[in-house]
């Protein structure tokens, strides 16, 4: 079995997703269409050529515009399908989701719309495939920290739908400390704290997310690399870094995936993982991404055994120990194999 095989047929976890990012162009025409939502596309090749950016905010300003089309319980739910399919696919058997509730109520869409159709979703994905799954509720953090007081007691009625709290969208300028109330009364009310820092911002956001919002795993992480203190930090307190390849490309976050950090990242014990975050706009899902670094980095088979390991270790989920048993049980017949 070749390497590309072998990482295509493992069990997978995947800790950095937007749901809003998984809306393929196809499934984005047809619910304009559906709910008479005008869209400056006239088909679904122009929504495709619009997929194309050269910075962070040259991604939002689309995925802000696409959301625009969600608007009713089946749209969420039937974009979180989509995206569940995508799941089964690429044998993504735990899934932890991030949702951006204050993209949909600032355009008068309520928060239990949203989050009522992601949850069937969630249910049926799991009844249908087995995936497990759970939801961070994701703070915009180009918005004030009232906004995100607003959108966190919105959720409260919800709060046994939802594991953990994170903060993305526009990185400069928006630091994590701008956000400690915010997260502060978010643990409080049983929230685990997540935050991606260190993606465009430097590794002073790194620091700030640590010491300030108390976070337990680092969205992205890249630009820790440095700061050999962090790196020092980062290891002994075994905090997890979702990485995703194929964005950071996208994104011209690296140059080139040749010269992507995560390797390095792996040579200092950094507990890195590999996902998709927003793989409609950035050229795909969990496979994509494994198979892009591996033949970039030229990873062995131990380095994907255990980036995913890594993946299993740092969910949320409760049945992690069967997940990491069923990891070591994948690839112990391959491990003699450098490739």
């Amino acid at each position: 079995m070749t390497i590309q095989e072998i990482i295509k047929n493992a069990p997978k976890a995947e800790l950095h997703l937007h749901i809003e990012g998984s809306f393929e162009p196809e499934l984005m025409f047809e619910i304009a269409q559906r709910n008479k939502v005008s869209i400056p596309y006239k088909n679904i090749e122009e929504v495709k050529n619009a997929y194309k950016f050269d910075c962070l905010q040259d991604f939002l300003d689309i995925y802000y515009a696409g959301a625009g089309v969600l608007l009713h319980e089946i749209d969420f739910y039937d974009l979180t399908m989509a995206y569940f399919a995508k799941c089964h696919e690429n044998n993504v058997i735990h899934t932890e989701i991030m949702f951006d509730p204050q993209t949909h109520t600032h355009r008068g869409v309520p928060f239990e719309t949203v989050i009522t159709g992601i949850h069937k979703a969630q249910k049926v994905a799991e009844e249908k495939w087995g995936i497990s799954s759970l939801l961070i509720m994701s703070y915009l953090r180009h918005l004030s920290e009232e906004d995100a007081f607003v959108t966190l007691e919105q959720s409260l009625p919800f709060k046994h739908l939802i594991a953990a709290v994170g903060l993305d969208s526009s990185e400069l300028g928006n630091p994590p400390s701008k956000f400690k109330n915010v997260f502060e009364a978010s643990i409080k009310e049983g929230y685990i704290p997540l935050a991606h820092a260190g993606e465009e911002g430097p590794s002073d956001y790194v620091w700030e997310a640590l010491d300030i919002l108390n976070i337990h795993r680092i969205d992205h992480g890249n630009n820790s690399l440095s700061d050999a203190k962090l790196i020092k930090r980062l290891v002994e307190e075994n905090i997890a870094l979702t990485v995703c390849p194929l964005s950071n490309s996208a994104l011209k976050v690296v140059d080139d995936l040749k010269n992507h950090p995560l390797k390095t990242m792996l040579n200092h014990n950094l507990k890195a993982t590999i996902n998709s975050d927003d793989p409609a706009y950035f050229g795909g899902y969990m496979n994509d991404n494994f198979l892009a670094i591996q033949e970039a980095l030229d990873l062995s088979i131990a380095d994907i055994q255990t980036l995913i390991r890594n993946g299993f270790e740092h969910s949320f989920s409760e049945k992690k120990v069967v997940f990491l048993e069923k990891t070591k049980a994948y690839f112990s017949p391959f491990l003699s194999n450098l490739k």
